[in-house]
């Protein structure tokens, strides 16, 4: 992870109806859960984000986007980081019930670096 300045670098890849919730919260929170998703996954890089994003977003909503956040690294120390396939697809596992704690360690907005369709 990388860290600088007490905070951390993640990524998430989102399609339209997440991203919209998000623009929602004035870019400062991630949606709750839906019943079926008990863990939310934020990814350690860009890459990985955006392979998803591209890969598996596109074909199913059209579109897919790339978001970048900071995170409190203190915060984040709780949640193993998670080898999800090759060495750099990284990841963090937040269970749903503790999301709205993990958006409160969120460090200024929650941006969009990409996107495609």
């Amino acid at each position: 992870m990388s860290s600088g300045g007490g905070t951390t670098v993640l990524w998430r890849p989102t399609g339209p109806a997440e991203l919209e919730l998000v623009r929602g919260s004035g870019w400062r929170a991630w949606p709750p859960r839906l019943p079926d998703q008990p863990i939310f996954y934020p990814v350690l890089n860009e890459e990985y984000a955006v392979m998803i994003a591209r890969d598996w977003n596109v074909p199913s909503s059209g579109v897919g986007y790339v978001t970048r956040f900071n995170v409190e690294s203190e915060f984040l120390r709780r949640y193993p980081v998670r080898q999800a396939g090759g060495r750099t697809i990284l990841e963090l596992w937040v269970p749903a019930e503790e999301l709205a704690e993990f958006n409160a360690h969120i460090v200024g907005l929650i941006e969009v670096v990409r996107e495609f369709r």
